[in-house]
């Protein structure tokens, strides 16, 4: 090791080069809980999540398929990053659009989920 540098390997894959300094801290891997659904976004979820069940036994199969992948991140329960549930619930939104009337359901009630979780 040259000027100060020091390497750290810490066995399940971390590897850590320090490059002089003082009070380093290194690598900080706290793990953030998720945050808990307000009770009003939980029915606002469970609501959507029957819309979309009876939706989708009226879809071709390609379309329930799409809706399948999404429904993991709605379910009230789930433990996923804001921005999945996100992503899920725009996912949701847009294949009930493509489907006319039968999908403006749906899509209203993805409107009141986000605006429950301040994103619209």
């Amino acid at each position: 090791m040259s000027g100060g540098d020091q390497h750290y390997y810490l066995g399940s894959g971390d590897h850590v080069t320090m490059h002089g300094g003082s009070g380093n801290v290194g690598i900080d891997k706290r793990v953030t809980p998720p945050q808990e659904l307000a009770p009003a976004v939980q029915e606002a979820l469970g609501e959507l999540l029957s819309l979309v069940q009876e939706m989708r036994n009226q879809l071709p199969q390609a379309g329930a398929d799409a809706l399948d992948e999404s429904l993991p991140a709605l379910r009230t329960e789930a433990n996923v990053p804001q921005q999945e549930r996100h992503r899920a619930l725009f996912a949701v939104a847009g294949i009930a659009a493509t489907f006319g009337a039968l999908g403006v359901p749906i899509v209203e009630a993805v409107n009141k989920v986000l605006g429950l979780m301040g994103t619209q």
